[in-house]
């Protein structure tokens, strides 16, 4: 089977070819949902098409807490189906469909009241993984323990010794949210769907009261598609509302957005060899190990302002500093943070007032013939929502259609996966590279690696790493253009690595090395370049700004003081 490459070429194809002849499915949104329901179609035969209006996953499916996780506090809400259905998903992630992208991760809980917390507390955990290991997917993560203070403070030396009278520890699973949205999506294309971004939908096509197609804008050419379909999925999490406005009907259900901010701090800065888990008044606090880095996540405040870019204020900052420095022998002050992003929850609307109690269950719909709505769920249950969502629209192009089979369909670079994994010493060998740089290739792309170290053999100055950002080679630069659908400068810091987040400059000082190395895969000239440039360092500066700010409508101001997409 041949392997997805998403370069210019194939975009262009691509539109051309969904505005050709008439689709199954159009799927309008490639976040995680939509690029999940786009795999979902094309493997039940359907011709399918998928558009996104900026990056893949630019919006909530690049900004969550990066967590693969069963949702240990729904348990505590009682939420029992929700949470089993989350761990059988995260042991498939696990264990067959994406073991190159997805990891077992360890979090400490500590316990601040003698007896019954660690009663009631251990219970649910062991619930946990009662529940993971009924489903038969639980296995690969080990069970939880219990520890005293002194063993607690073992593992996680970072802790106060008054924060915990003693601790549990247990599993969970982790990914980078952006680089998976991206292997989903060329994993769709693999099985035949036309993929395309920076294609934004304009307005539906209608005959009569059925929606029979979308208009579809290119971003970046400028010219405009209609392409026809039978069946179309509106999957934009958070647009979800603004996507249903174009159809002229009322929506079924309205969805709502819930801010949450994260602060990524350099490993040195928390002596601890586990993730923490710590209550707040709220909700929980996250302190996730992330490659050389922590993130520290997540506040959860509603959200009526700008939606392509949520901003962080001063105050969210200081809300995450002042939990987890309740807990930590030496504080983190705002010189120690690294980078800051910002995310938007999709909930459903209609619950509670409160956002941190609105639903995490996900809604199908079909408010209108020939339009299908899913929103709201989880990052971890998109695979179930995107076959709620192929098998909803199902329902309308009348004619037999295969059931679900993406349970059994491994993402591009799984396979193999294990066998290279097993012999990175020796891929180390061949290609000169160190081993750790093989690791990191095999855990970003797993048996793709290979593709990224062709283009190392092919220019030996590929294999060097990224001034300014050296966990990231050169070659990975290239590839995001030439195989990972990246347009722009920003797709490739902020989505295709993580540069944006992970450096005291935010990717600043490699800026213009990258852009230099995307030119000649996307046809950009000297001064294209400099606009790449010129835009990073504007939407940098923004943020920054944003981030001083004392309230979310200042900080809402400053962010939209950079222009959103860099002219061609």
């Amino acid at each position: 089977m041949r392997t997805a490459t998403l370069g210019p070429a194939e975009r262009a194809e691509a539109l051309a070819g969904m505005a050709e002849r008439e689709l199954d499915i159009l799927v309008v949104g490639a976040g995680v949902v939509g690029a999940g329901t786009a795999l979902d179609a094309a493997t039940r035969g359907l011709s399918t098409g998928l558009v996104e209006a900026r990056d893949w996953a630019s919006g909530t499916s690049s900004r969550s807490s990066k967590l693969i996780h069963g949702g240990l506090r729904y348990l505590e809400m009682l939420d029992f189906a929700l949470v089993r259905e989350a761990l059988k998903e995260r042991g498939l992630l696990l264990e067959r469909l994406a073991p190159h992208l997805v990891k077992p991760v360890p979090f400490l809980y500590p316990l601040q009241h003698k007896g019954w917390e660690r009663l009631y507390a251990g219970s649910g955990v062991a619930l946990y993984d009662a529940m993971s290991m009924a489903r038969g997917h639980g296995r690969g993560l080990p069970m939880h323990r219990h520890l005293s203070r002194r063993h607690a403070l073992r593992v996680a030396p970072a802790l106060k010794k008054d924060a915990l009278v003693g601790a549990l520890q247990y599993y969970d699973a982790q990914m980078d949210d952006a680089r998976y949205v991206a292997t989903l999506v060329r994993t769709a294309a693999m099985y035949g769907a036309k993929v395309a971004n920076r294609a934004r939908v304009t307005g539906f096509l209608r005959e009569g009261e059925r929606v029979v197609g979308a208009r579809v804008e290119d971003v970046e050419g400028g010219g405009e598609y209609e392409i026809r379909a039978r069946q179309i999925v509106n999957a934009t999490g958070v647009w979800t509302d603004d996507t249903q406005a174009m159809v002229g009907e009322r929506g079924q259900f309205h969805v709502r957005a819930s801010k949450g901010i994260h602060l990524v701090v350099p490993k040195d800065r928390i002596n601890s060899t586990t993730g923490l888990i710590l209550r707040t008044e709220k909700s929980v606090l996250f302190v996730i190990p992330w490659g050389r880095h922590w993130i520290v996540g997540t506040t959860d405040t509603e959200w009526d302002l700008d939606k392509a870019h949520p901003a962080a204020s001063s105050a969210d900052i200081d809300y995450l500093l002042e939990h987890v420095n309740s807990v930590l022998a030496v504080p983190l002050t705002r010189d120690d943070v690294q980078g800051v992003y910002a995310g938007l929850r999709p909930l459903l609307a209609g619950e509670s007032d409160a956002t941190s109690k609105l639903s995490r269950e996900h809604t199908v719909a079909h408010p209108v013939p020939g339009l299908v709505v899913v929103a709201g769920g989880k990052y971890t249950t998109y695979r179930v929502m995107a076959k709620d969502a192929v098998d909803e629209a199902v329902h309308g192009l009348d004619q037999r259609v295969a059931d679900c089979v993406t349970e059994d369909i491994p993402l591009i670079g799984a396979e193999g996966y294990h066998a290279l994994w097993n012999a990175r010493a020796r891929i180390a060998a061949r290609t000169g590279l160190h081993v750790v740089r093989v690791e990191h290739l095999l855990n970003r792309y797993g048996s793709l690696a290979e593709e990224v170290l062709d283009l190392v053999a092919a220019d030996p100055g590929l294999g060097a790493p990224l001034t300014g950002a050296d966990d990231y080679l050169r070659a990975e630069i290239v590839y995001a253009a030439s195989h990972e659908g990246a347009r722009h400068l920003d797709d490739v810091l902020t989505r295709r690595t993580r540069i944006s987040i992970e450096t005291f400059d935010r990717g600043t000082r490699c800026a213009r090395e990258a852009a230099e190395l995307m030119a000649p895969v996307l046809g950009w000239d000297k001064d294209q370049i400099e606009r790449e440039v010129e835009h990073y360092e504007k939407r940098v500066q923004a943020e920054r700004e944003s981030q001083r700010q004392p309230d979310d409508l200042s900080a809402d101001a400053a962010r939209l003081g950079a222009p959103d997409i860099v002219p061609l």
